[in-house]
């Protein structure tokens, strides 16, 4: 093992720079040389492959994003832009890549590796945490304190016009934003993919914790089958004369910002563990944490299983809504 190159790839994530930083200096401090794929799959395509040194990941750990940029390949899926992207990496002699992104990543990473011969070790970056295996994954607890300080903004001018909010969190698969969010900002409500969305129970549920209050807060995931916040704000004013509704998308700023002192740490731990288990000659594996471990297993079982939503946390959301 001489060449170690990383990537980012999917949705960007608060802490890909400090993973990036970290396996960049563990290679240093092992005499590896570490390379850098910019964009994605699509760099790895067009050849845009770059020797990394101390210089280029100083001071980007407090830096969200990712400094080696991502892309979505579609060229990636086909055979021949794989043996393009096989090409530029026997080209700079890579002998292991790191790939830090969701299931998606780790599936093009599977195929990679059965195609050409290079150890891979997958770090699960992506706001949603919907990846199994792992407890955490890089820039999810950025994502929710982002979230819940906007939601705690909202909550102050919902409580000045008396109104009921519905605000659109990110979430498409997984309910992982949406229903902490909801128990950290002391939301009235939740509405998640996991759960089939009963627009009249909503309603009641709504009105029943109105009563004697200034405002009422519905976190809604944005994969929620009922729809986003407008869809459900929507198929619910029919039934509520009198009340001010107002809907709010939090959209991409989700996404940004300086990433939190847990995600600069876990992010740092996996960096530098993907490295070692390189030089220790293992492959296919994917980093994940469970409680204060770091631990791996293979990425196959990664992307076969789904991540689960504790949904004892509804239960207690829901307990702490119920009148008596």
């Amino acid at each position: 093992m001489k060449n170690i190159a990383v990537l980012t790839s999917g949705g960007d994530a608060p802490g890909m720079n400090a993973c990036v930083r970290a396996v960049v200096k563990t290679c240093l401090s092992k005499g590896l040389t570490p390379f850098g794929v910019m964009d994605g799959f699509q760099g790895m395509i067009e050849g845009r492959i770059e020797k990394l040194g101390y210089g280029d990941v100083d001071n980007i750990i407090q830096r969200g994003g990712t400094v080696l940029g991502t892309a979505r390949s579609q060229e990636f899926l086909t055979a021949e832009g794989r043996q393009k992207a096989i090409a530029h990496l026997k080209e700079h002699a890579i002998d292991g890549l790191i790939i830090v992104g969701g299931d998606g990543s780790f599936k093009g990473a599977t195929i990679l590796a059965e195609e050409m011969e290079i150890a891979i070790i997958g770090i699960p970056g992506t706001i949603d945490n919907d990846i199994a295996g792992t407890d955490h994954t890089i820039g999810y607890d950025t994502a929710l304190n982002t979230v819940v300080e906007a939601v705690d903004k909202i909550r102050d001018t919902a409580s000045s016009h008396h109104r009921v909010f519905f605000i659109e969190v990110m979430g498409r698969n997984a309910g992982f934003i949406a229903l902490n969010a909801a128990l950290a900002s002391g939301a009235e409500g939740v509405l998640i993919p996991e759960e089939v969305t009963d627009i009249q129970l909503l309603v009641k549920q709504i009105k029943e914790q109105n009563k004697g209050k200034r405002s009422s807060i519905i976190i809604v995931a944005e994969g929620d089958d009922g729809g986003g916040a407008k869809e459900i704000m929507e198929q619910v004013r029919p039934f509520m004369d009198g009340y001010d509704l107002r809907y709010s998308i939090l959209g991409h700023v989700q996404r940004g910002g300086n990433p939190s002192a847990f995600d600069r740490i876990l992010a740092t731990r996996m960096g530098g563990m993907a490295v070692d288990l390189l030089v220790q000659g293992e492959t296919n594996l994917m980093i994940g944490s469970n409680g204060d471990r770091l631990i791996s297993q293979t990425i196959l079982e990664g992307i076969n299983h789904s991540a689960t939503l504790d949904l004892e946390k509804l239960e207690l959301l829901k307990d702490l809504l119920t009148k008596g």
